[in-house]
């Protein structure tokens, strides 16, 4: 299964994207002994509209026209559910072992996702109560798909 992240907004150069980068060549590297492939990040540009829910919008329009067709989307979202790591891992296991195609994790905007683009999510999940800025939530996301391949294939990385 091919799973992408497809974020609002751009990491620039800096330690963020240098630790995102690092823990997606992780799971790329990893990823194909459990059937899983790290397939690609997207990253649109902010909308510049002057209220939030047009912002919203265009963003989703622009996310939407990228994701692969077909595609299993987890919006990270606030309101969405909270999974622990082996949880996670387990979740996107049973996704690769009903030989789901692609799976997308969308990052929405400074004002998140529009709610007809969650909508379409098959889940919403949260990284925690707090806000965190976008470069963070991509180093999050890398971090647990690569902590996820680690899990699914008995890697000692993982302690619970």
């Amino acid at each position: 299964m091919r799973i992408g992240i497809f974020a609002v907004g751009r990491l620039k150069a800096g330690p963020e994207k240098d630790l995102a980068s690092r823990y997606l060549d992780r799971f790329a590297k990893a990823g194909p002994a459990c059937g899983l492939e790290f397939s690609r990040t997207v990253e649109i540009v902010e909308s510049r509209a002057g209220n939030a829910a047009t912002r919203k919008r265009e963003e989703a329009a622009l996310l939407e026209k990228a994701l692969p067709d077909g595609a299993f989307l987890i919006a990270l979202d606030e309101r969405g559910k909270a999974m622990d790591s082996p949880e996670f891992a387990e979740f996107i296991g049973s996704h690769r072992d009903r030989s789901l195609r692609d799976m997308a994790v969308l990052i929405g905007g400074a004002d998140g996702l529009d709610p007809d683009l969650r909508q379409k999510a098959g889940i919403a999940l949260n990284l925690g109560r707090m806000t965190w800025p976008h470069q963070l939530v991509r180093i999050l996301i890398a971090e647990q798909l690569y902590r996820a391949v680690t899990i699914l294939s008995g890697h000692p990385y993982h302690r619970i």
